[in-house]
Formats: structure tokens, sequence, C-alpha cells
């Protein structure tokens, strides 16, 4: 607890709240349309607010919804969340040296708090890992900061979507919003040839294998990006642009 009040008195937990907040209205819309989604469905209000607090993964639980609701068997519902959230197999990868200095308790707390937005904000705001224990601290307390208003909009908006399910009209488009800010953040991201390249080829892979089954055209998506930022990676474009 006394590092938790430490890293919430730093001045990067703050700077984590306020960079959040310019996407939080996004989150809160796609949060509200997950809840909506989840009553709508024929899910009990019990196993709603279960789902919301425990899962925290939208992109999941949007994919899980209609195959809860048909009945599918449970091994296909975790196959289906497992291929839609491996994105943070690849995200996990990256954090890596930046949190494996922490207790496991704190690597759990971050694995669970992190999401899409907040691991796109953190890495821009700090591209390398810290070198020294204040570097650490800043870091921790900016990726706590940008997580607590990422997860306080989500939920907050999910549950006030449960509430209000039968009240908010599918025609508001809420998803759309989420996506929105999810492709603000990336095109602010596209900082370089490389990852412009790279953001290109994950949106032409993504579409070319729409048609596989379990949101499987977003891991074929990231592998693409993946292996070809590996294979650019030692060229005169990825070299010319360090040395800039």
């Amino acid at each position: 607890m006394t590092r938790l009040r430490e890293l919430v008195r730093h001045p990067e937990f703050g700077r984590g709240l306020r960079e959040m907040t310019s996407v939080a209205p996004g989150l809160a819309a796609w949060g509200m349309m997950t809840g909506v989604a989840m009553i709508k469905s024929g899910m009990s209000l019990a196993e709603a607010l279960a789902m919301t607090l425990l899962v925290y993964a939208g992109s999941s639980q949007l994919a899980a919804i209609p195959l809860i609701a048909a009945g599918a068997p449970v091994l296909v519902i975790w196959a289906t969340g497992l291929c839609v959230n491996l994105r943070f197999v690849v995200f996990s990868a990256h954090l890596r040296p930046y949190l494996m200095h922490l207790p496991r308790r704190w690597r759990l707390l971050t694995g669970y708090i992190t999401a899409d937005l907040s691991y796109v904000m953190f890495t821009r705001r700090y591209p390398q890992p810290p070198q020294s224990a204040p570097e650490r601290q800043a870091q921790l307390a900016y990726l706590l900061g940008g997580c607590a208003t990422n997860w306080g909009s989500w939920q907050v908006a999910s549950l006030l979507g449960i509430a209000l399910a039968h009240s908010v009209p599918a025609e508001w488009g809420l998803g759309f919003a989420g996506i929105l800010a999810l492709l603000g953040v990336t095109c602010s991201l596209a900082s370089s040839r490389l990852r412009v390249v790279s953001a290109g080829v994950a949106g032409a892979a993504a579409v070319a294998a729409f048609a596989l089954p379990f949101k499987l055209n977003i891991v074929v998506a990231i592998a693409a990006a993946v292996a070809l930022a590996l294979l650019l990676e030692r060229t005169p474009l990825a070299q010319g642009e360090q040395k800039a």
C-alpha cells in the first residue's frame, strides 16, 4: 500500500490520467455498447456484471457473447477469446523489460489493467525500458495512471450500458466511437516510414483474412506486421530512420 500511495502521488501518474482522458469518451462508448450487448444477448444481470468486472476485454467479450447466447461449447468460447486476445502476447513480450523487475503481484495487476490504448499511450511516452530506479518508478506511475482512466471509463460505461440496456437503441453505433478512438491513437503513432508500412500491411492482412473464424484475422495481421518489421529492421529504410 505504501508503494501504491507513492506511485499515485508521482507526477507521472497524473500525466497518465490526463493523457488517457483524451480517448476516454471513445472507450466509454465502446464499453456502453458491450454492456448493452451482454444484457440483450440474454445474460443475467449477475453474469453481465461478473463478465465486465472480471474479463475486462471488450473485443473478446463481444466475440464470446453470441457464442454464449447460442449455447456453444465452453472450449469453443474459450478458444475464440484466446484467439481474439492473442495480440496481448505481443504486448506482454514488449513490456517484459519494463516490468520484470516488479514482484509477481504487481505484474499480475498490470497484466489485468493494461488494455490496447493504455499500452499504446505508455509505449509512446516511454519508447525505451527504464535504466534506473527513478525511471522505473516514473514509468510504472504513468502506466498505472493511464490504466486507471482506461479501466474506470470502461467499467463505468459498461455498467451504465448494463443498467440501461433496454433504453439504448442499437442505431447509436456506440462501437464505432471506440474504433475511432483506437484509429486516432494509431495514426498518431505512425511517426516513421517503417511504422506506416507495418500498419498498412497489418490492415491489409486483416482485411484479406477477414473470413477466418474466431477473429483469427487479427492474429494474422499481427503476425504479418511483426514479421515485416523484423525483416525490414536491418534494411537501409530502418537504419536511415534510426540515424535521423
